[in-house]
């Protein structure tokens, strides 16, 4: 049965995808974004689709439309972008869920949110299980991303326990694959630019500092049986790929895969950058019947060929 879905969010990285793989289902998707990092070059492709619909609108605001499902995945998520207006930032993650789950009490949809893996800040404990409460700065650098998302979470099971709310939790851990903005700041993106364009390596700290990768194609099979899991699993969930790498094991297999002469560099770790972060997904197997088929190296292949399709040499 066709559903009509809202993506919020839907031109950025993760957003496009998702209302790729969700028209290919059959639904009827609408896309909002107000490209501040989305890209409308991200969902062009989608437009001749009869069942596609984009509007540029930003979930500060209200919107009124008639759905069945949201996802709501709006907000800035890499350090460079959330830090550039950290007040819009908490304001997107925090007015945004209240206008969000305000349009799913009214029509009675499922909601989504997309949190991330950043709510358990630079974590004491390891992997990183969903009954962990987090350890997080709250006036860091930083917590205009991960306290504006811990809000989300806050009133999404609010919502749910106050007016019966149909909510679903996703803790999205680090996720790359094509479309990933070039300049994010990023460090998977930020190696294949500096191997592509033949410049030094850049890696904050020692390498040491440990980080999972997700292929996006495996999140977004996660996101949607996410949101059609049975009404009890209201989550958090954490979804992401427990295969650990250090960030020099990062640096050398991107090397490795663009053939470059570029030499590796080290520079001072940013403030309040965590040094490991795994997700134990043990939920996600159980609940979900779901863990990531994509090996890192296969990942890294295709985003390099993106990046290669996409002019670099500016950035």
């Amino acid at each position: 049965m066709k559903k009509k879905i809202l993506v919020t969010g839907g031109a950025g990285f993760l957003g496009s995808h998702l209302c790729e793989r969700l028209l290919a289902e059959g639904n009827e998707v609408i896309c909002l974004d107000n490209y501040f990092t989305g890209q409308k070059q991200n969902v062009v492709h989608l437009l001749k689709h009869p069942y596609f619909e984009l509007v540029r609108h930003d979930v500060t605001m209200p919107f009124f439309v008639e759905v069945d499902q949201i996802y709501n995945l709006a907000c800035p998520a890499s350090p460079i972008h959330y830090q550039y207006n950290p007040i819009k930032t908490i304001k997107t993650s925090v007015m945004g869920a209240i206008n969000m789950l305000g349009l799913a009490k009214r029509t009675r949809a499922t909601i989504l949110q997309a949190s991330t893996s950043e709510v358990y800040g630079d974590p004491e404990e390891h992997p990183q299980t969903e009954s962990y409460w987090g350890h997080v700065n709250p006036i860091g650098i930083r917590a205009c991303y991960d306290e504006g998302k811990r809000c989300a979470e806050a009133l999404m099971v609010n919502y749910h326990r106050q007016n019966g709310v149909d909510i679903k939790i996703q803790r999205i851990f680090n996720t790359y694959g094509p479309r990933m903005h070039p300049n994010d700041g990023r460090v998977v993106s930020n190696f294949i630019v500096q191997a592509l364009n033949g410049k030094d390596i850049t890696i904050y700290g020692d390498g040491s500092q440990t980080r999972s990768f997700c292929y996006v194609d495996d999140l977004i099979e996660a996101m949607i049986r996410m949101m059609n899991s049975p009404r009890h699993l209201t989550g958090p969930v954490n979804t992401g790929n427990p295969n650990e790498f250090t960030i020099q094991q990062l640096a050398s297999l991107v090397i490795e895969l663009t053939d470059s002469a570029s030499k590796i560099v080290y520079e001072p770790l940013p403030s309040d950058d965590p040094l490991q972060r795994q997700p134990d997904i043990t939920l996600a197997i159980k609940e979900l019947g779901w863990k990531p088929v994509v090996e890192l190296r296969e990942g890294l292949t295709k985003t390099i060929e993106y990046f290669k399709s996409i002019d670099t040499k500016n950035l």
